[in-house]
């Protein structure tokens, strides 16, 4: 017995190191390498050819209520929604926009609906956009890349994370933050043709992969007025080209309002903090609370006075 309970222990043992050297060599060989980017490698990066013709085309959905879809950049279809305020109609003076952008997984319907297919819009964003619609705003949502309805049958958003995390191969996962960006920028052409918005008063907000991308679109485009990131996820410069700290200089003039969970496990408290410090605008605040990556429901109106 005591020969076979150390052959036992012998035999645990050897596994256990295999699968630390197997582990280790997968890290050596797999793990993401942080690179450096300067401000105008980060300009180029979202640099992009505006068109003539984006080929927009609107459907009415009800009153004051739209889907459509435009032409982007490399020629992909973005599908999205805009809802006007009910005083659309009466108004004589440009009204303000409301950009919004969805987490990861989620889609542009949550910012118009409380649930979608039965399952509840837990991020809350509707309640931003019926706050908008109170205070005059237009809310204009566009699916992200590989999102919505425009999902890659071949290669969903799990697998471009698992190649991220598992397999260290960063650039599906860039493309996809980088050219939701890019499609942000050809739909702020559109809205800067438009005589009935305000392209002075463009506010663009955003939850989790939103937030981040709010960051980096206000960050890179100067049409955007006031930026509200809510929960964005740490980046550093493992993925530089997509981490919102390295587009902060370009937020000097804006209103940025930056709402973070004490508890987030993609986003510690210490990481918020230095997140928001890096700001550079003087009219920035930070507003944190004491629970999970899903802020309580309440959180949304303490972007009243931001809106």
């Amino acid at each position: 017995m005591p020969f076979i309970k150390n052959n036992i222990l012998r035999y645990t043992l050897i596994t256990a190191i295999i699968i630390l050297l197997a582990g280790g060599g997968w890290f050596f060989h797999f793990s993401l390498t942080p690179y450096q980017v300067s401000p105008e490698q980060v300009q180029a990066h979202y640099a992009y050819q505006a068109g003539n013709d984006l080929h927009w085309q609107q459907t009415k959905i009800e009153d004051n209520y739209y889907e459509f879809t435009y032409q982007s950049f490399d020629g992909q279809i973005v599908n999205g929604r805009i809802k006007y305020p009910v005083t659309h109609a009466n108004s004589t003076q440009p009204m303000p926009v409301l950009i919004g952008i969805h987490a990861l997984g989620r889609s542009q319907i949550r910012w118009f609906q409380d649930s979608f297919k039965t399952r509840p819009t837990i991020t809350s964003v509707d309640k931003i956009t019926q706050q908008a619609l109170k205070q005059g705003y237009a809310v204009i949502a566009i699916d992200a890349r590989n999102h919505g309805l425009r999902k890659d049958p071949n290669y969903s958003i799990r697998d471009v994370m698992m190649d991220l995390h598992y397999f260290g191969d960063k650039a599906p996962y860039e493309a996809l933050i980088t050219d939701t960006v890019k499609d942000h920028r050809v739909l702020l052409d559109w809205i800067a043709q438009q005589p009935q918005f305000d392209p002075l008063r463009i506010n663009v907000a955003g939850y989790s992969m939103g937030g981040q991308a709010s960051l980096l679109l206000a960050g890179i485009d100067p049409r955007i007025n006031n930026v509200a990131a809510i929960v964005p996820p740490h980046l550093d410069d493992k993925t530089a080209l997509v981490a919102p700290k390295n587009v902060l200089t370009g937020l000097a003039n804006n209103k940025v309002w930056l709402l973070t969970a004490d508890d987030d496990e993609y986003a510690s408290k210490q990481q918020n903090s230095m997140l928001f410090n890096l700001i550079p605008s003087e009219n920035k605040k930070h507003f944190r609370f004491d629970s999970s990556h899903i802020l309580p429901s309440n959180y949304v109106d303490d972007l009243t006075d931001w809106l």
